[in-house]
C-alpha cells in the first residue's frame, strides 16, 4: 500500500471510525518500510490539524526500527497537546527502553490519572530491560516533595521493577509507620509480589502489627504463597465472570446507584443460572470490588472449593470511583483478580464483558495463569463514536481533547485485543450484526464461526411474574406489598390533580449515556408534562457520584428540587431489582387514587446494546419507547409492544412517548400478552444460561486438548 496511500486513506475517511481502523494499516506500513521518506510522512501528520492523523502518526513511530523515530516519538512526551503525550507514552510501550523518556514517564506516573496509568504500563515492559535504571529512577523521584498519592502511585510502580535492587526501598516504605499510610499500602502490597525471604519476614512482621497495614499484608502473604493445587479434572466447570464497577451481592441491594446497572443484576441472576441447571458448570464465581475486609472471608470460601455461585470481592480504596476514573487501579485490580483465581484453584473459562480497567487487569491475569477467556464483543465506544459524529458534537479536528476525557482511541483498540485474545465471542443480537460488527470493530464474524455465538440476554421472569402478580391484586385493592406501599406513599406527595395521571417510568444508572436528564427535560418542557408523572429509579441521591451529580444537576435546572413533587417529577434514587420490578408492574395497572393505569416504560439512553431494563417493562405488559439502533430494535415491534425512536433527538423522544401513552390508554391487553410471550420465549435469564453453559464447555475442553497437545512435547 505504501505509507502515504496509508496516511490517505485515514485523513480522506468518511467517518472517524474508518480512520481509527484505517491507523492499523499506517502502523504497518510504517513498520514495514521504516524509512526517511514514512519518518516525514508521519512527521507532516503530527504537525497538521487532524488530530486523528496526528494520533495515528504517534503509534505509527512505534513501529518503526529507526532512531530518529525512537527520538521523534521520545520527545513526544513534552508536547503542549496533552492528548499526544498520552498516546505517546503508550506507545512507547510497544518500543526498547530510552533512557532519556523514563523520567518523564515517571513524572506522568506521579502526576496519575489516565496518562499516569499508561506511562506506568510502559515503565513496567520496561522492566524486563532496563530493571536496574528504573529502580534509581524511581527511588530518586521518591525523595523529591510529592504528595503521599503521588508518592504511593511510585512506589506501586517500584513494585512491578523486578530487580533486587526494589526490594530494600520497598521494605523500608513498608515499615515506616511515619509515612503517609498510601505509601505504606502500595508498599506492602508490592512486596506480595516478591519472592525474597527478607520481603516475606518484612510482611510477617507487618501482619504482628494489626490494622490497616496488618490485613493487606496478611492479604500480600497470600500473593507471595506458590499457586495451590488445581482442583481435579473430572470435576464440573469452574466459570468465573467479573464487573469491576459495581457493589455485587445475591440480594442486588445496590441496583441502580453510581455504576451498578444491569450488569450487576445479569451477572446475579446468570451465576444462580448456571449452577441450577444440570448442565457442566458447577462453580461461578463472581467478581466484583469490595475492600479489604471482604477479601479475607472471600478468599476461604473461595480456596475451600465451595460450589454454585460463588462472590469474590477485589479490595479498593474508598470512596468507589466511576468506571471512567478506574483506569489508574490497574496494578491493584490485577493484583485482586489474580489473587481470586489462583484461589480458586482450576478456573475453566473467564467471561469478559467491558472494555474497562476490570477487563485489561483480568486479561494480564488469565495470559499469565492460562486461563481461557470469553469476550462478549459490543461496539463500544464504536456506537457511541459514530451517534456523536453524526450530531456533529465530535469531529475530526477536535477528536483529540474528547478522546484526552473519554479514552475512545484507547478503549476501541482494547475491544479488539480483548476479542482477539479471546477463545470464543459472543455477541448481542442488533439488526445487521456481522456487518455492525465488520465496520464498527473489524470484526469477520464469518471466520471461524465455530468460535462467535449469539446470545441475548435475559430477565428472570419469576421475578418479573411476581411483581405482576402483586400489582395487580394492588390495582383491585387487594393490600399493598411493602414495595408498592412505598410507592404509594410517593405518589401521595403529589398535587390531587396529578394523581390522575399514568406515570411514565425510566430505570437505570443516573448517567449521561442512559439519558436521565435528557428524558426529565423532554417531559417536563412539553406537552408530556400535563399527560403523566414522571417515575425515574435510579441513582444515589444521598452520595452521588460526579456522573450521578452531572445529571442530578441538570435535572435541578430543569425542575428544582422543591418543585418536584408539585410538577409530577418523582426521582427515588435506586431501588432493588425485586421493587423496580413491583413499580413497573403497578405503572401499568395504576394505583386507585394515586396513578391512572396506562404508564409506559421510557428509556432515553444514547446507546442500548442490548437492554436488560426495556426486557423487564416488557415483561411486566408495559408500552416501552427505545432507541432505535443496537439491541431494543432486535425485539421492539414499533408500533405494537413498543416505539422505536430516536432518542437523542427531544423532540422525537416526545412524539415517541406521546404516541405510546395514547396506545397504553387504550387498553390493549394484547399487546401486553405478546410482550411477554416474546420474553419467556427468547430472553429469560434461564434460556441465557443455555446458551452459555455449552459454549464454556466447548472452550474448556479445547484449552485441555491443547494442553495435552503440549504436554506431548515436553
Amino acid at each position: 500500500m505504501g505509507i502515504q496511500t496509508a496516511m490517505d486513506r485515514i485523513t480522506e475517511s468518511a467517518s472517524i471510525i474508518e480512520a481509527m481502523r484505517a491507523a492499523d494499516d499506517l502502523a504497518f506500513e510504517a513498520g514495514r518500510d521504516p524509512g526517511v521518506r514514512t519518518l516525514r510522512v508521519l512527521s507532516a501528520a503530527l504537525s497538521a490539524d487532524d488530530d486523528l492523523a496526528a494520533i495515528a502518526a504517534v503509534h505509527a513511530l512505534a513501529e518503526m526500527n529507526d532512531e530518529e523515530a525512537a527520538r521523534l516519538l521520545s520527545s513526544l512526551l513534552s508536547s503542549a497537546r496533552a492528548y499526544i503525550v498520552e498516546h505517546a507514552a503508550d506507545a512507547l510501550g510497544r518500543r526498547p527502553a530510552r533512557p532519556e523518556a523514563i523520567g518523564r514517564l515517571v513524572r506522568l506516573v506521579a502526576d496519575g490519572g489516565f496518562a499516569g496509568m499508561l506511562a506506568q504500563h510502559t515503565l513496567e515492559k520496561w522492566s524486563a530491560g532496563a530493571a536496574e535504571l528504573l529502580a534509581v529512577a524511581l527511588e530518586t523521584a521518591c525523595t523529591g516533595t510529592l504528595s503521599p498519592d503521588a508518592r504511593a502511585r511510585l512506589v506501586e510502580t517500584m513494585g512491578l521493577v523486578r530487580h533486587p535492587l526494589a526490594v530494600r526501598p520497598l521494605r523500608a516504605w513498608a515499615s515506616d509507620r511515619s509515612a503517609p499510610p498510601a505509601v505504606r499500602e502500595a508498599a506492602v502490597a508490592a512486596l506480595g509480589q516478591r519472592r525474597e525471604p527478607v520481603a516475606i519476614s518484612t510482611l510477617e512482621d507487618l501482619v504482628v502489627e494489626g490494622g490497616a497495614i496488618g490485613e493487606l499484608a496478611r492479604l500480600a502473604l497470600i500473593d507471595a504463597e506458590p499457586a495451590p493445587t488445581a482442583h481435579r479434572a473430572d470435576e464440573g466447570l469452574t466459570v468465573a465472570q467479573l464487573f469491576l464497577h459495581a457493589d455485587i451481592d445475591p440480594s442486588l441491594s445496590s441496583a441502580g446507584s453510581g455504576d451498578n446497572g444491569g450488569i450487576a443484576t445479569l451477572l446475579v441472576r446468570l451465576g444462580d443460572a448456571l449452577v441450577a441447571e444440570p448442565a457442566a458448570v458447577q462453580r461461578v464465581l463472581t467478581l466484583s470490588r469490595g475492600t479489604t475486609a471482604q477479601a479475607g472471608p472471600d478468599l476461604l470460601r473461595v480456596a475451600g472449593g465451595e460450589t454454585g455461585h460463588v462472590y469474590g470481592h477485589i479490595p479498593l480504596s474508598a470512596p468507589p470511583v466511576t468506571s471512567a476514573a478506574a483506569w489508574p487501579l490497574r496494578v491493584s485490580v490485577r493484583r485482586g483478580i489474580r489473587r481470586l483465581l489462583r484461589a480458586a484453584g482450576r478456573v475453566d473459562v473467564l467471561h469478559l464483558r467491558m472494555a474497562d480497567v476490570g477487563s485489561l487487569a483480568a486479561a494480564d491475569v488469565a495470559r499469565e495463569l492460562g486461563i481461557p477467556t470469553v469476550f462478549t464483543v459490543a461496539p463500544d465506544p464504536h456506537s457511541v463514536i459514530a451517534s456523536l459524529e453524526r450530531s456533529g458534537t465530535l469531529t475530526r479536528e477536535a477528536f483529540g481533547p474528547a478522546d484526552l476525557t473519554e479514552h475512545f482511541w484507547f478503549r476501541t483498540h482494547l475491544v479488539q485485543s480483548l476479542a482477539a485474545s479471546a477463545a470464543h465471542s459472543v455477541f448481542f443480537p442488533r439488526p445487521s450484526l456481522e456487518r455492525d460488527m465488520h465496520a464498527l470493530v473489524g470484526i469477520d464474524m464469518t471466520s471461524h464461526p465455530e468460535r462467535h455465538t449469539v446470545v441475548a440476554e435475559g430477565v428472570d421472569l419469576d421475578v418479573v411474574d411476581r411483581a405482576v402478580a402483586r400489582a395487580r391484586q394492588a390495582a383491585d385493592g387487594a393490600g399493598h406489598t411493602p414495595a408498592i406501599a412505598e410507592l404509594a406513599a410517593l405518589l401521595d406527595a403529589l398535587p390531587a390533580h396529578r394523581r390522575r395521571l399514568p406515570l411514565l417510568v425510566t430505570v437505570g444508572r443516573m448517567h449521561r449515556i442512559k439519558g436521565m436528564a435528557t428524558l426529565v427535560q423532554a417531559w417536563a418542557d412539553g406537552p408530556l408534562r400535563d399527560a403523566a408523572n414522571l417515575l425515574v429509579i435510579g441513582g444515589d441521591l444521598e452520595h452521588p457520584s460526579a456522573d450521578e451529580r452531572e445529571q442530578l444537576d441538570r435535572i435541578d435546572v430543569t425542575v428544582p428540587a422543591p418543585e418536584r413533587a408539585t410538577r409530577g417529577l418523582l426521582l427515588t434514587g435506586h431501588r432493588s431489582n425485586d421493587v423496580a420490578a413491583e413499580w413497573l408492574a403497578a405503572a401499568r395497572f395504576g394505583l386507585p387514587g394515586r396513578a391512572e393505569s396506562g404508564g409506559v416504560y421510557v428509556c432515553a439512553s444514547l446507546k442500548e446494546e442490548f437492554g436488560l431494563a426495556i426486557l423487564e417493562a416488557m415483561a411486566t405488559g408495559l408500552l416501552v419507547v427505545a432507541p432505535d439502533s443496537g439491541g431494543p430494535a432486535t425485539y421492539v415491534d414499533d408500533g405494537d409492544t413498543g416505539f422505536l425512536t430516536e432518542t437523542a433527538d427531544p423532540a422525537k423522544l416526545i412524539t415517541a412517548t406521546e404516541r405510546a401513552l395514547a396506545r397504553a390508554a387504550a387498553g390493549d391487553d394484547g399487546a401486553a400478552a405478546r410482550a411477554r410471550d416474546l420474553v419467556a420465549a427468547r430472553f429469560t435469564i434461564q434460556g441465557m444460561a443455555a446458551k452459555l453453559a455449552p459454549v464454556y464447555e466447548s472452550v474448556a475442553l479445547s484449552e485441555a486438548e491443547l494442553q495435552r497437545a503440549a504436554e506431548q512435547l515436553v
